[in-house]
């Protein structure tokens, strides 16, 4: 079975960074598709970046140049370096892996940019 676990959520202030965190088990994340997306209050779940088993990334306009997704498949991890926040990247973020047929995703963490 799949897990997927995210951390690194917090309260920041506009301008602030946080890294989010994706430890992933029972799946070999070098093998998965991997994707950020987040869902604020009232608002649909959106795809924030992805990053695929190929290498290519994508990412929402809203966050170019101000996130990055990577991973680290020695630790089976994916990373979403968030910088420069502002308060509509507040939300609740989740990690997708998708492997074939299969969808996995985690139980998310909260995202709060406010001063």
């Amino acid at each position: 079975q799949v897990q997927l676990v995210e951390s690194g959520g917090g309260l920041v202030q506009p301008g602030g960074s946080l890294r989010l965190s994706c430890v992933a088990s029972g799946t070999i994340v070098s093998m998965n598709d991997m994707s950020w997306y987040r869902q604020a209050p009232g608002k649909q779940r959106e795809l924030v970046a992805s990053n695929t088993s190929g290498g290519s990334t994508n990412y929402a306009d809203s966050v170019k140049g101000r996130f990055t997704i990577s991973r680290d498949n020695a630790k089976n991890t994916v990373y979403l370096q968030m910088n420069s926040l502002k308060s509509e990247d507040t939300a609740v973020y989740y990690c997708n892996a998708v492997f074939r047929w299969r969808t996995s995703w985690g139980q998310g963490t909260q995202v709060t940019v406010s001063s």
